[in-house]
């Protein structure tokens, strides 16, 4: 008789143990962090991202800013946080740029990947009248003047866009530095500079540099990726111009700490698919000029590696990295 109710006796304590943390996930409202001021780039896209993943979740996700440091007080934030899935970020390129400055230990592997949601690629631009009828023209040029000849802006240094430009040097063969960095607080006051002939180059991404383009004040030589940009279709590529598969810019992303439930991770990539393709997310986008690009957790991880080593390389080169 004890025989034959062992089975049931089993189901019924199987079915007394407690469900794993993650079987109802969601179950409270979710907090993500942007590391950055509030009303900027990184700022309104976490908060177009998070109404539309709301909708998904069916959770209230709230959008908290963490500033200071250059992006390290937010990116720390992220990291030590709980990795329940309930306190996220997004995170920016600099995760790959802020340990090799000496700002913060932190690196790559203390979050755990989640999707990238936008890649704006680096390019270049100059006056309108200037003598470079394009990329090909400009690099000889600065190949063939001493150090320091030309003047560049369009971030502080050690940004992503002075890196961008000096990656795009060491590219093409020519020294790290040879063109001399006018740091600034921003692309918006470097493209001022370049407008009034202060600066010879601006490094940034198209969508800063839209506004002096369609005034025409200035024009870009070209864009630091693989294909022309859906939003900018004149503007050629490296590899169109001078054959250089070279490519770099600042990318967004989600993540969480170190240590998060692959099945929470799962429920949240999904969802955020959905969010990265909704009508809300691709429309703001398109209309502020960003780039989109979905990676899901796998190749986004991969990015961020890629760029760690690549970043490390050319800020070495700089004298930058510590």
């Amino acid at each position: 008789m004890l025989i034959k109710r062992l089975p049931t006796l089993l189901l019924l304590a199987t079915c007394s143990l407690p469900l794993p943390a993650w079987a109802d996930y969601p179950e409270k409202p979710i907090t993500l962090i942007v590391p950055w001021s509030a009303g900027g780039g990184t700022d309104a896209t976490a908060r177009i991202i998070a109404s539309s993943l709301e909708a998904e979740l069916g959770q209230t996700i709230n959008v908290v800013n963490r500033t200071g440091g250059s992006g390290v007080v937010g990116h720390t934030a992220i990291a030590n946080a709980r990795p329940d899935g309930y306190t996220l970020g997004l995170a920016t390129v600099e995760v790959a740029m802020m340990h090799w400055q000496g700002l913060t230990d932190l690196t790559y592997e203390d979050f755990t990947p989640i999707a990238q949601i936008n890649f704006d690629s680096a390019s270049l631009s100059v006056e309108n009248d200037a003598d470079y009828d394009g990329m090909e023209a400009f690099l000889e040029a600065v190949r063939s003047e001493p150090p320091g000849t030309y003047t560049a802006s369009g971030t502080g240094l050690g940004g992503i866009w002075h890196v961008a430009l000096n990656g795009l040097l060491m590219d093409q063969g020519i020294e790290a530095g040879k063109i001399t960095w006018i740091p600034s607080q921003g692309s918006a006051p470097a493209m001022t500079e370049l407008a009034s002939g202060s600066v010879d180059l601006v490094a940034s991404s198209l969508p800063e540099a839209r506004a002096m383009i369609d005034a025409g004040k200035i024009r870009s030589l070209g864009v630091m990726t693989p294909e022309r940009l859906e939003n900018f279709p004149d503007v050629a590529t490296l590899q169109e111009q001078i054959g250089s598969d070279f490519t770099l810019g600042a990318w967004r992303g989600i993540v969480g700490p170190q240590g998060m439930e692959d099945e929470v991770v799962a429920t949240l990539q999904d969802a955020l698919k959905t969010a990265y393709d909704s009508d809300d997310y691709q429309a703001f986008m398109a209309k502020q000029g960003y780039g989109v690009v979905w990676r899901d957790a796998d190749d986004f991880a991969a990015l961020m590696a890629e760029d760690d080593a690549k970043f490390g390389n050319i800020m070495g080169e700089m004298n930058l990295a510590r």
